[in-house]
């Protein structure tokens, strides 16, 4: 059986030049998406490996697959999480860890910002934030 990386034996050299050290989800978190998004082994390793900031041809390089095999992966997971981009990707991952942990209560106490005034034009809207006390 194939060996399928984890975070932890990502070697940050393989990956895009500057791109931030540290992982975005943990493994509880990954075994989630990808049972909600129904993805396969090798979907979720690359997955996780453009959330760690491989381009395409990092990710072939580093899993020893053709370039063309990466993207018809990358196509099926914009697919599967119906984004079209990586940072979509990793924003719609962020957006549904996140909302595990909010509950709905917590989402309908939020302040809504009000207009505090609007010019003759509209364009250009100011809002009055609450500002927490110690912040």
């Amino acid at each position: 059986m194939l060996h399928l990386p984890m975070d932890k034996e990502l070697n940050r050299n393989d990956s895009i030049p500057g791109a931030p050290a540290g992982f975005l989800l943990d493994e509880q978190q990954w075994l989630y998406i990808k049972k909600r998004y129904y993805m396969t082994a090798r979907e979720l390793q690359i997955a996780r490996l453009v959330c760690n900031g491989f381009n395409n041809n990092g990710i072939a390089e580093f899993l020893n697959i053709k370039y063309s095999t990466v993207k018809v992966h990358m196509r099926n997971i914009y697919r599967r999480v119906r984004v079209s981009s990586k940072m979509s990707l990793l924003l719609k991952f962020v957006e549904d860890i996140n909302a595990l942990y909010v509950s709905p209560e917590t989402i309908s106490s939020l302040p809504v910002p009000m207009p505090e005034s609007i010019s003759q034009t509209g364009s250009d809207i100011s809002y009055k934030l609450p500002i927490k006390n110690g912040d």
